[in-house]
């Protein structure tokens, strides 16, 4: 890649031009188009077949619903059906403007139409139906079946707020026999009153939408084409993605949410500077700005949430004076000083569990996290290697690792963390496309745990989760417990910022590109990619039936094998198979997984469902169908294990002043209680029996 940085930045990329200026967008286009012939890792041939996929994609996202656009808007598109390539290639963006400017106009003709229909009253008592395939519906015609695509839809919300306004009105009216009941003319008026501010909402957004942020959405039609995770971040864009991956910002520790042009406060991140100075709280709206070095607070009514936030948050130890509208309606002028706020949820979280008079010790991580610019700061393998070591002082006799829902990350930490089980050796290999492969390996010769280990994963356990995965069971080191597979994300991306490539800095900010630059494979030669990881042993769950993996995705790369790497398989455990197979065997007749596998392949079969009736009497026919069906799986909620949870002493001691903090553990102690995963790994790590004379015969085993 430093090839292709040195020779991208030769090149002439050097106009000035300002956010919106379309020659900002030729440069972008050139720009990007370079680095990806250049550097991914299966560049494609920008051609007529590759524009013509870019085309459907491209509008499919600006009108997914097909709610804006007429058959003759899409039929004047089609004269641009094979020549995006060629326009890529000229940096010509007349298409995107004819897109984007018909769009604009489609909206605004949208807000004529919906504002429109909400005027009259819905008729529940007639027969009609809404389909909701929205990839198999054709385009509009005319206006007269542009609006009637637009009633029903309306017509659809409406109709579900009227059927919840019902229900609490009868639920109401048992309560108490004196309330005063509304008719259905006043009880529809109202659905009607709810539907309309959604779409007030929705346009409010849309109203926040600039030039670029359209921009962005045809480029990243065109960066998916190479496969499903390569992706343009704009410059505020690339910002949510640092701190997502580092669980950092600096600024007050707010979340805001835009609610009727004003800035709400919707959370208050514990341990935060707002936290800490509790002079705002949820709900409060914040109405001006003030720089510690300005004279004058800008007014942040009416203004883009992204520019609102942008003046909010800042460096640490800056000050911002914040006036806020308070729940009470008083307004308050509030000094808050920033600082670097950590989002606690993003970080791996560890618990004491007892079964058996036995301690045993569970880790859920979240993600790969990491700090871009500094990989030495807090980062994932730092915090699981903490844990392990407080865990093992509460005696700690075996170990699961949760990495369920953990999307990935830093590819470097799950080398870390896996050399914390093993004494040493590969962890992954990593190619370059037409470069021999690199392996990636644990060189410490240190185990910080060498007792018996659990991993659970799910569908949505990809990338670095797999990685980590598939080390630990091709070593025999840890049993896998989980799906069928893991999502088969088996590719590996990094983060180019294309400032960076440019020999001018006059044009602005220019984002990010996350470019697919190599493959990843498991010690013992295979690709995670869309085959992922198979569980040792395989149990149910919610995903089961749902298409969600990476094989499901457009533009995935394809699958391939490489030799194996040189490792020893861990000879720690002296009945690993049999365990796997007593485990198979609680499985199979496990009460709570059968209904949890009923559960998913109902799931799937209402998911299936495209055809709705708008007629009241049928519509709420068909929901207490489903909620009789669905009444068989409130056994699901019921379930409850013998199993006992107990947060580790530093936790305690935050929680006597943190309440947040404690609140959060108790609800997640609550959910573990109720996990039958987290009961069979229980089960699992009471079967495994260490090989006690090998243990012995290590005297590094067990660093502290």
């Amino acid at each position: 890649m430093l090839t292709v940085i040195v020779s991208a930045a030769s090149c002439s990329f050097t106009t000035k031009v300002d956010n919106n200026d379309p020659d900002k967008d030729r440069i972008l286009i050139d720009l990007i188009s370079y680095v990806l012939s250049k550097g991914h890792y299966d560049a494609k041939d920008i051609n007529d077949d590759f524009s013509r996929n870019v085309f459907v994609d491209y509008i499919d996202a600006l009108d997914p619903l097909k709610r804006y656009f007429y058959q003759r808007d899409i039929e004047e598109f089609k004269e641009f059906e094979t020549l995006i390539d060629d326009q890529i290639r000229d940096k010509e963006i007349e298409f995107f403007n004819l897109t984007y400017e018909r769009l604009q106009n489609r909206m605004e003709e949208a807000r004529t139409l919906y504002k429109d229909i909400l005027e009259h009253p819905f008729n529940f008592d007639i027969e009609e139906s809404i389909n909701t395939d929205y990839e198999k519906l054709s385009y509009a015609k005319d206006r007269e079946e542009m609006k009637n695509r637009w009633r029903l839809q309306l017509k659809f919300n409406a109709l579900s707020s009227y059927y919840d306004k019902v229900d609490e009105q009868i639920d109401s009216i048992t309560k108490n026999k004196s309330y005063e009941r509304k008719s259905a003319v006043i009880l529809e008026e109202e659905s009607r009153e709810i539907t309309k501010t959604s779409l007030k909402e929705y346009f409010e957004f849309a109203d926040d939408l600039e030039r670029k942020d359209w921009f962005s959405i045809y480029i990243n039609s065109i960066v998916e084409e190479f496969d499903p995770h390569t992706f343009y971040f704009a410059p505020q864009d690339k910002d949510r993605f640092d701190i997502a991956m580092s669980g950092k910002l600096e600024g007050i520790g707010a979340r805001l949410q835009k609610k009727n042009d004003n800035v709400k406060i919707i959370e208050i991140i514990s341990g935060g500077p707002a936290w800490r100075g509790n002079k705002v709280e949820v709900g409060d709206f914040i109405m001006k700005v003030k720089q510690e070095d300005e004279v004058e607070p800008v007014s942040i009514v009416g203004m883009r949430l992204d520019d609102a936030v942008s003046l909010i948050k800042g460096p640490k130890g800056t000050k911002v004076l914040l006036t806020v509208k308070k729940v009470d309606g008083t307004i308050e002028n509030v000094e808050i000083v920033r600082d670097v706020v950590e989002l606690e949820e993003t970080y791996a979280k560890s618990s004491v569990v007892k079964k058996n008079g036995k301690n045993f010790g569970i880790i859920n991580l979240p993600k790969f996290y990491f700090n871009m610019q500094d990989y030495n700061q807090r980062n994932a393998a730092k915090d699981v290697k903490q844990e392990i070591i407080r865990l093992k002082q509460q005696d700690m006799e075996g170990l699961v690792i949760d990495l369920r829902d953990n999307g990935g990350g830093s590819l470097q930490t799950v080398v870390d963390i896996a050399g914390l089980f093993i004494d040493k050796g590969p962890i992954v290999q990593v190619r370059t496309k037409g470069e021999t492969p690199e392996v990636l390996s644990d060189k410490d010769r240190n185990i910080l745990w060498d007792g018996p280990l659990v991993i659970l994963v799910n569908e949505l356990s990809a990338s670095a989760s797999e990685i980590l995965a598939a080390a630990m069971q091709d070593y025999k080191r840890a049993i896998i417990i989980g799906s069928k597979q893991t999502y088969g994300k088996g590719t590996v991306q990094n983060v180019m910022d294309l400032n960076r490539w440019m020999r001018s800095n006059d044009f602005g900010d220019l984002g990010a590109l996350k470019l697919t630059t190599q493959k990843f494979y498991r010690v013992n030669g295979g690709s995670t990619q869309l085959e992922g990881v198979k569980s040792d042993v395989v149990v149910p769950d919610r995903y089961s039936y749902i298409d969600i993996g990476e094989k499901d995705q457009e533009n995935p790369l394809p699958w391939d094998k490489i030799p194996a790497a040189d490792y020893n398989l861990w000879d720690g455990y002296i009945d690993f198979d049999q365990t796997i197979n007593k485990s198979k065997a609680r499985m199979a007749t496990n009460e709570q997984l059968k209904l949890i596998d009923e559960n998913a392949r109902w799931v799937r079969e209402k998911r299936d469902v495209n055809e709705y009736s708008l007629n009241y009497n049928k519509y709420k026919a068909n929901i207490e169908l489903n909620e009789k069906q669905a009444k068989r799986f409130d056994r699901l909620n019921d379930y409850k294990t013998n199993l006992t949870f107990e947060s580790l002493p530093y936790e305690k001691d935050l929680m006597k002043k943190d309440s947040i903090l404690e609140e959060k553990r108790n609800r997640w102690h609550k959910s573990l209680s109720k996990d039958v995963y987290v009961e069979e790994a229980l089960s699992v790590l009471e079967d495994m029996k260490i090989n006690n004379i090998r243990r012995s015969k290590n005297p590094l085993t067990l660093k502290n």
